[in-house]
């Protein structure tokens, strides 16, 4: 996650009710307690994602993570920091109750399919009733920038680059309300920084980063540029989602010429995994050894070939 990580978690601290009202019922008051805080010390550094709160009148913990994508580690990972804050919490408070903990995975790209909106780590034993964890699933990339906004905070703004729908006409309303909402020249350029990192994580190929570089810099008067932390990161997100731009043009060229040779040797269009496997072979052996198999093999055998693990070389 890196810069992205960072950013958010730091955004978040600043704006804490704005983070958890999404995951509460509207209906229900909501009271801010604080960050959860361990003298544990052993515990104490991985608990900056836990938020303790007054839930119409009860105490909850609301334990966030930002993921980059639903990789199969989250579910061992949330397991993993929820046997921590369960220990800190206990140790903190002897012989009080725990308060109920909810864990929820915002997430910034991945397949396009929707993802689920619940997640399990399960630790039980085969045909046992289920013990472990669940965690409810915020795939913000998914959303739109509509829903995003109707979220009602700023804080939310900042994935508007990550929405499906994203466009340049959107963004540059996104970074008028930021403009307008933020607390403050420190906040706003806070807030302009997590927006010029999601926009490197494009999920959905927008390719928007310097439409909305120019816009921010416009904006603020190159308050982003002369800002050398975040100069320095700017220079290299535009590096960044250049060489992304210069793979996918690759990518793309590979799948048009090598595919429409699958297609007269199968008599289809090559599936979505199919057209993933020659790309990855095409790079790994090289688009002359792909198109020799593709001539060399006959139907089935073919299918077989593009289905098998990649050897290492």
């Amino acid at each position: 996650m890196g810069d992205a990580d960072i950013t958010l978690r730091h955004l978040a601290r600043r704006r804490p009710e704005d983070l958890v009202r999404p995951f509460v019922a509207e209906s229900r008051p909501v009271e801010v307690l604080g960050w959860v805080d361990s003298q544990v010390t052993n515990i104490e550094r991985r608990l900056d994602k836990a938020l303790r709160l007054r839930i119409g009148g009860e105490p909850r913990v609301l334990h966030v993570e930002f993921c980059f994508s639903l990789r199969d580690d989250v579910p061992d990972r949330i397991f993993e920091y929820l046997g921590f804050l369960f220990a800190a919490l206990r140790l903190d408070a002897p012989g009080e109750p725990v308060p109920p903990i909810e864990s929820v995975a915002v997430v910034l790209s991945g397949r396009r399919r929707r993802l689920p909106n619940a997640g399990k780590r399960r630790i039980a034993w085969p045909g046992r009733p289920f013990s472990g964890a669940r965690f409810r699933i915020d795939a913000v990339y998914q959303r739109t920038v509509s829903e995003l906004r109707a979220r009602g905070s700023v804080l939310w703004l900042v994935f508007a680059p990550l929405a499906r729908n994203a466009t340049a006409a959107a963004l540059r309303e996104v970074v008028a309300e930021i403009h307008a909402g933020a607390k403050g020249a420190e906040e706003r350029a806070e807030l302009y920084t997590a927006l010029l990192v999601m926009a490197t994580i494009d999920p959905w190929g927008h390719t928007l980063l310097k439409e909305l570089i120019a816009m921010v810099e416009d904006k603020e008067e190159g308050l982003l540029r002369r800002t050398p932390i975040i100069g320095e990161m700017i220079i290299e997100a535009e590096r960044r989602a250049e060489q992304r731009g210069e793979q996918r043009g690759e990518e793309k060229a590979i799948v048009a010429l090598l595919g429409r040779l699958f297609a007269r040797r199968i008599g289809r269009r090559p599936t979505d995994e199919e057209e993933r496997s020659i790309v990855e072979r095409a790079r790994a052996i090289g688009p002359g050894e792909v198109e020799d198999a593709l001539l060399d093999l006959e139907g089935e055998a073919l299918v077989r070939w593009l289905a098998e693990p990649m050897r290492p070389s």
